[in-house]
């Protein structure tokens, strides 16, 4: 229980700390640029015209809102973080439990790294999605939170209010709107991560020297790293879907047209090549073939 609390607490901090990365990122994703491009320096000294990174998007907020207005959307993204690492960690915990019930629990044969990588994986793998379920409707209210920035709207103006109004709107599946790419991606990313790093580990790296042993704990992020950067279309796809035709500016024209469906968002994405809108938030390039339109904040 006090293992739980304090991975609860440690969670609720970093999100905090996170939220106005995520409010940028959420903003840009949709294709919101109030700001036009600058001309300025590319790595190699060349002059190109880029568009606002992470610092002057949230200045602009700033100036808005106020400091306050960066963490839209804190509240109902606290309840996610708090209700997700308690279910993650119970399911786990029910996992080690059904384990150690188990005759013969002590006298088991140890198996193989692989099937030991993909005992853990699977077991990671259900905790994860359970938790993902459960707390995607507070997900979806924190994304629209974010999005109202855009059409200055106070539709979802707190937590509670916000379930009854897509409840009222939308029906129970309001709620879990683009919750299949979302839950896709995660596993996606989790066993690209785990089986990259399983076979660094073991027909890349050497076994006995220490500079191996020291690289090995560093795989686990380098192909997470890898993994989320392959996976980042699945995480796109949901949060546009979430907000889509949901009543507000972020989710209607000219930001979005009305998706039938997840794979309906994901082909007109690529046919745009905005795949990758919003992955990086420094050093921004212009869309090439793409004018920027004062009036509407975006490109077309």
């Amino acid at each position: 229980m006090a293992d739980a609390a304090s991975q609860v607490l440690l969670g609720s901090g970093l999100t905090v700390l996170s939220q106005p990365l995520m409010y940028v990122k959420v903003l840009v994703q949709v294709g919101y640029e109030p700001l036009p491009p600058t001309l300025g320096r590319n790595i190699f000294g060349r002059q190109v015209y880029q568009l606002p990174g992470l610092f002057s998007y949230a200045k602009h907020i700033v100036k808005v809102d106020g400091r306050v207005g960066l963490f839209k959307g804190l509240a109902p993204r606290l309840c996610s973080s708090a209700i997700g690492t308690v279910v993650h960690s119970k399911v786990l915990q029910r996992y080690q439990e059904a384990e150690q019930a188990e005759p013969g629990a002590s006298k088991k044969e140890p198996v193989s790294s692989l099937e030991q990588v993909l005992k853990e994986t699977s077991r990671e793998m259900v905790a994860r999605s359970a938790a993902t379920l459960i707390t995607h409707p507070f997900h979806v209210i924190t994304l629209r939170c974010m999005v109202q920035f855009i059409g200055r709207e106070t539709k979802y103006s707190g937590t509670l209010s916000a379930f009854a109004t897509i409840y009222r709107e939308e029906g129970i599946l309001g709620f879990f709107a683009g919750l299949i790419p979302r839950l896709l991606g995660d596993i996606l990313s989790l066993w690209l991560c785990n089986m990259l790093a399983y076979l660094i580990n073991t027909y890349a790296l050497e076994n006995g020297v220490s500079t191996m042993t020291e690289m090995k704990s560093y795989s686990q992020a380098v192909t997470g790293f890898f993994a989320s950067m392959l996976t980042y279309p699945f995480v796109l796809v949901s949060n546009l879907m979430a907000v889509n035709n949901c009543g507000l500016a972020g989710g209607l024209l000219p930001y979005a047209p009305t998706y039938s469906s997840w794979l309906d968002c994901w082909s007109q994405l690529h046919r745009e090549g905005n795949m990758s809108r919003g992955n990086s938030l420094f050093f921004r390039k212009v869309p090439a073939g793409k004018r920027y339109v004062w009036e509407e904040r975006r490109f077309r």
